[in-house]
């Protein structure tokens, strides 16, 4: 019988717009699959085992701390995309070869969300990829080992007066002599998912409870209007860059604030996402579209939309929220 535009079968099918739905997703799903993969391949072909692919050279440099860091940071795509033989097989060579105790500078957020999330995504996918796990998995296992000893070397970074870490440690030897004091809020408010997991599965509070600090310290440095800036001085809580937005050096903030609460079941988080989002609706909210401000009197400072804002719909949908109109 017909149904509007739907014809349903007695079999308790559906045909018409349905199936024609289907077939398109599907068709995006292998396009997509398709993209990983030439861009993986072409990492292997001319870019292994250096951090990232030159796409225009086609040859490989080191870019974030000289540990192959597209091989790991693929690792739980390859298993989200099915390719199970591939990721084994990238399991027993960083399980096998990966040494972080190395004398290289490494920017602490993009080894926080790349090397701790590419490794601690992995350890906790590898029972659906078929990799042989060691007794007391999913609380034991090399790829969660490995995450462990990375945080461990970033955790000097959050010895300051704030809480709030530096930007920069060097993987040996911690903070580097002369390191700027200055990070952006990003870089301070991006840890609790990596971290705060790390804390369940290893049983060792401290991870989470550095990550939380420095989010209290962000959400203690706000200003009266609920605003935060876009850099800070870690040792005296001084704003130095004080427009506030939700792009480029504060997007995911705001987007650990969601998930971390989702994730970790901390409804303290949510408190400070939801009391963030009434001052952005607020002050930064111009026809839908989210301008910078300035964190004090909520005037327009940059009336510019930038590309890395493109997340907030996705986290307000996380949370079962709409964009206000």
């Amino acid at each position: 019988m017909q149904v509007g535009q739907w014809q349903v079968c007695y079999d308790g099918r559906r045909e018409g717009g349905l199936s024609h739905q289907s077939a398109a997703l599907s068709n995006n799903r292998e396009e997509v699959r398709q993209m990983f993969h030439h861009a993986y391949n072409s990492y292997l072909e001319y870019a292994y085992p250096y951090d990232e692919l030159r796409p225009l050279s086609c040859d490989g440099v080191d870019t974030w701390g000289s540990y192959s860091l597209t091989l790991i940071d693929a690792l739980d795509t390859l298993a989200v995309m099915g390719n199970y033989t591939e990721f084994q097989r990238v399991v027993k060579i960083v399980t096998s070869r990966a040494n972080f105790d190395a004398n290289i500078n490494v920017s602490v957020f993009e080894t926080n969300i790349r090397i701790i999330g590419g490794l601690l995504s992995a350890h906790l996918l590898s029972h659906r990829a078929g990799v042989p796990l060691e007794p007391g998995w999913p609380c034991n296992g090399p790829l969660l080992q490995l995450a462990e000893d990375v945080a461990r070397r970033l955790i000097t970074a959050f010895d300051t007066a704030t809480g709030m870490p530096y930007g920069t440690v060097n993987l040996r030897h911690g903070v580097p002599k002369g390191e700027t004091s200055v990070t952006c809020t990003a870089g301070i408010g991006t840890f609790i998912l990596e971290m705060g997991a790390l804390s369940r599965l290893t049983g060792d509070p401290l991870f989470e409870e550095v990550a939380m600090n420095a989010l209290y310290a962000l959400y203690h440095h706000r200003s009266p209007i609920g605003l935060l800036g876009n850099h800070v001085d870690v040792q005296t809580g001084r704003w130095t860059a004080q427009d506030a937005g939700i792009g480029a050096g504060v997007d995911s903030y705001y987007e650990y604030l969601a998930k971390g609460a989702i994730l970790l079941q901390r409804p303290e988080l949510m408190h400070m996402f939801q009391e963030g989002r009434v001052a952005i609706e607020k002050y930064l909210n111009r026809d839908d579209w989210y301008l910078w401000v300035s964190m004090g009197k909520g005037q327009v400072t940059l009336p510019v939309f930038q590309s890395l804002e493109a997340y907030w719909p996705g986290v307000l949908s996380l949370i079962g929220q709409l964009l206000t109109t």
